[in-house]
C-alpha cells in the first residue's frame, strides 16, 4: 500500500511516498530556513506564502522520485494539527483537492504522532508498546505508545517546550536561526559545568516538565553579565544551559521508565537530533537496561515520510476525512479528529 503524504506545519514544505508504512520511495523537503533567518525565527505569514509557492512542485517531485502516478496511490495523508494555522491550511487544502479530484481517500495525521512514526522507518522491527520522549520546538511529552494509533500522555510541559527554551537561549546568545541546532554546535567546545542553573520540578506530577524558569535564568545570566560589562562565553553558557535542559529530560524519562516498567524507549521530535540528548539517552538506556530507538537524523526534523508512515497506520485503523477537514493550531496527541 502506497501513501502519499504532505507536511506543511511550520517552515518545511514536504511530500513523500511510503510503502506499507516503512519503505520510503521518496521524501522531498523544501526548506524555508534561509528566508526566515534574517528575522531570527519563523514568520507565519511568510511561511504560509512560501508553502503555497512550493507545494505543487514538491508533491510532483515526490511522485516522480517514487516512480508513481497519482493513480498508484492508495491514500493521501496530510498533517492537520498542531502547527502554524496558515501553514497547515496550505497542506490540508492541497491534500483535499487531490483527494476530491482523484477519489483517493484522505487521511488526517497528527504531527506529533508522525514524529514518533519516524522511528518505524529507521527501525522496521519496532512495534508498540513502548515509551517515547517527544521533544520539539513546540512540544515536550512523555508518551506511552500502546498501539500505532493508541497514545497515553504520562508527562507534558506546563509552559515552554524544551526546543523553545533552547531556541530562546540561542537567540539571547546571538546565535543565528535555527537556534537549537547552532546552540548544539557551539556547546561542543564549552564547559557544561561553567554555569549552574536551577533544577525545575512540577510538584503535582513528577513526570511533567516546566522550562520557563530555566529560560528566564539563562536570559537573566546574559543580561546581568551585560550590565556589568562582562563577556559571557557562548560555548560555556550554551553547554551549561543545554546540560540543564537535558538533565531535566533525562530525570523525568528515567522516572517514566520505572513507572511504566518500560522495556523499550524511543526518542522523537526535532530536538531528538541534539547530540547531547542522544548521548544521554543512550547512557540512560544502558543504565535501565532498556532497548533504545533513535530516529535517523534526516527524519528528526519535519518531513513527509514520517507523516506517510503514521498515515498508513491511521488508514488501517479506519480513519478518514472528508472535504470538511480543517487545520488546528493546537491538539493533544490523544485526541481524534
Amino acid at each position: 500500500m502506497k501513501i502519499l503524504a504532505i507536511e506543511s506545519s511550520c517552515d518545511e514544505t514536504a511530500a513523500a511516498v511510503v510503502e506499507d508504512g516503512r519503505r520510503v520511495l521518496s521524501n522531498i523537503v523544501s526548506t524555508q530556513i534561509e528566508k526566515h533567518k534574517i528575522f531570527g525565527g519563523v514568520v507565519p505569514e511568510i511561511a504560509s506564502r512560501l508553502h503555497a509557492e512550493a507545494i505543487s512542485f514538491v508533491v510532483s517531485d515526490a511522485l516522480k522520485q517514487a516512480g508513481c502516478e497519482l493513480c498508484d496511490i492508495d491514500a493521501v495523508a496530510v498533517t492537520y494539527a498542531p502547527g502554524l494555522i496558515g501553514a497547515l491550511l496550505v497542506g490540508v487544502n492541497y491534500a483535499k483537492g487531490l483527494s476530491y479530484s482523484s477519489g483517493i481517500p484522505l487521511v488526517p495525521v497528527h504531527h506529533l504522532r508522525s514524529h514518533i512514526a519516524a522511528n518505524y522507518i529507521t527501525h522496521p522491527e519496532l512495534e508498540p508498546p513502548f515509551l517515547c520522549l517527544v521533544v520539539s520546538g513546540g512540544n515536550t511529552l512523555l508518551v506511552n505508545v500502546k498501539g500505532y494509533t493508541d497514545f497515553e500522555i504520562i508527562g507534558r510541559t506546563r509552559d515552554d517546550a524544551a526546543g523553545e527554551a533552547l531556541d530562546k537561549a540561542a537567540r539571547s546568545l546571538g546565535l543565528p536561526y535555527p537556534g537549537g541546532v547552532n546552540l548544539d554546535k557551539a556547546a561542543k567546545s564549552g564547559n557544561p559545568d561553567a554555569f549552574k542553573f536551577p533544577k525545575p520540578h512540577v510538584s503535582d506530577n513528577p513526570l511533567d516538565f516546566s522550562f520557563s524558569g530555566l529560560k528566564t535564568s539563562v536570559i537573566n545570566t546574559i543580561h546581568n553579565a551585560s550590565q556589568k560589562g562582562e563577556q559571557v562565553s557562548v560555548a560555556d553558557l550554551g553547554a551549561s544551559f543545554l546540560n540543564a535542559v537535558v538533565d531535566f529530560l533525562e530525570t523525568n524519562t528515567e522516572k517514566a521508565i520505572d513507572l511504566c516498567h518500560a522495556k523499550t524507549l524511543a526518542l522523537a521530535g526535532g530536538v531528538s537530533a541534539n547530540s547531547v540528548l542522544r548521548s544521554r539517552m543512550e547512557t540512560l538506556a544502558k543504565k535501565k537496561k532498556v532497548k533504545l530507538y533513535l530516529p535517523e537524523l534526516s527524519l528528526c526534523g519535519d518531513n513527509a515520510a514520517m507523516v506517510a508512515s503514521q498515515g498508513y497506520y491511521e488508514f488501517l485503523s479506519g480513519k478518514r476525512a472528508d472535504m470538511t477537514l480543517n487545520a488546528y493550531a493546537t491538539m493533544p496527541i490523544t485526541e481524534e479528529m
